[in-house]
């Protein structure tokens, strides 16, 4: 039986060295190539033919539009709307990214690290930009919470400097090892129901639950990961 993390695993599609460095187009990159193209083709289509009372498509289109839009307007506030499209744009990414991973032979990019590191790191940047640009100097009053006694400040001010570049961190493995724990416990369970023969039904009905459960936990992770980037968002532009 092969091991449970194979399906993890890089492969090479087409060989690319750029000056010693290895940018080959590889199995991950095609899989996001494709969750963009995917991302673009739904909206694209679903608002192609509008309508003043929308089909399916349109209505699924319209819905995720809204559901950001508020998350946004909620946790960011008014001056939010502005970054609308750029979250917009990410919670789709990583929603299609998730889901994808769930066909039969499919890959999920959010399964690796790197990928989510990336976003992450991207998200840290733009914000820690957008804090400096709107407050200058007066953004590194964010690491001593207002109010608390000056004595304090040998205490407070590490603990929040680490809180503050520890996010990218926490926000790329929360979505990694969350995508990479489902789906190994689906390949491991699919081993034992091919293992057990016709004894494994048992294994086969576990499966087609947690499969339920895992689509759930896809959606989850991309809310998770785009709340969190406006709860960012609002502490770089608003500070305390």
């Amino acid at each position: 039986m092969a091991s449970p993390v194979a399906q993890f695993e890089l492969k090479t599609l087409i060989p690319i060295e750029v000056g010693g460095v290895d940018l080959s187009f590889t199995n991950s990159a095609a899989w996001m190539v494709l969750a963009i193209a995917g991302v673009t083709a739904f909206l694209t289509l679903s608002m192609s033919g509008r309508r003043m009372v929308p089909g399916r498509w349109q209505l699924m289109a319209e819905l995720s539009y809204e559901f950001i839009a508020n998350m946004v307007k909620d946790n960011v506030g008014s001056e939010g709307r502005k970054y609308f499209p750029f979250v917009f744009s990410l919670f789709m990414f990583i929603l299609a990214c998730n889901l994808f991973g769930m066909l039969p032979y499919s890959y999920t990019p959010t399964s690796q690290i790197i990928v989510t590191f990336a976003m992450a790191f991207v998200v840290f940047i733009g914000v820690t930009i957008i804090a400096l640009v709107r407050h200058g100097l007066h953004f590194f009053t964010f690491f001593f919470p207002s109010g608390a006694p000056v004595y304090m400040a040998p205490l407070l001010i590490p603990i929040e400097v680490i809180s503050y570049f520890v996010r990218p961190v926490s926000l790329s493995v929360r979505l990694f090892a969350n995508m990479m724990a489902g789906h190994t416990m689906l390949k491991v369970f699919g081993g034992f129901v091919i293992a057990l023969g016709v004894f494994g039904v048992a294994p086969l009905a576990l499966i087609v639950a947690l499969t339920a459960f895992e689509i759930l936990v896809a959606v989850l992770q991309a809310y998770v990961f785009t709340i969190l980037t406006c709860l960012y968002l609002h502490d770089a532009i608003h500070l305390h």
